[in-house]
């Protein structure tokens, strides 16, 4: 599974990379994330259990955060249940109309058979509309006076 989100977001680059990277803050402006919990805490690398809302359902998952400021990308790689060894990266991209916020998900399912039942429910059903509200949020967040 493949799965992209972006957009163009209107403030400076380090600010925009700075507020993806601290998911402590995330449900203060993201409507939809239920709790952050920080199982390890550090300034490059956390574990997480990250809790959110997908149209009232709601769904959890353990990570693993590497903040990478060298490469300018937030990733993570999810450490258990349906998603477990899911790869996610934020990058960040200056533009001249603004700054192009990616977030990729790449999962191989451990059970490959599965993979086309899993793929529509996994990535179209969640990943997909999660990570776009939270773009959408995170650019109205930073963008507002």
């Amino acid at each position: 599974m493949h799965h992209s989100n972006s957009i163009i977001m209107l403030a400076p680059k380090e600010r925009i990379f700075e507020t993806a990277a601290d998911l402590e803050a995330w449900p203060r402006f993201l409507p939809h994330y239920r709790y952050i919990h920080y199982y390890e805490r550090g300034p490059e690398r956390n574990v997480v259990k990250m809790a959110a809302k997908r149209d009232g359902l709601p769904i959890a998952w353990v990570s693993e955060q590497i903040i990478d400021r060298q490469a300018w990308q937030v990733r993570f790689r999810h450490l258990q249940a349906w998603t477990k060894g899911m790869e996610v990266v934020w990058t960040f991209e200056e533009q001249e109309r603004g700054v192009l916020v990616t977030i990729v998900h790449d999962l191989h399912f451990r059970i490959p058979a599965l993979a086309p039942l899993a793929e529509p429910i996994i990535g179209g059903f969640f990943i997909g509309p999660v990570a776009s509200r939270t773009l959408a949020f995170m650019k109205a967040h930073l963008e507002k006076p």
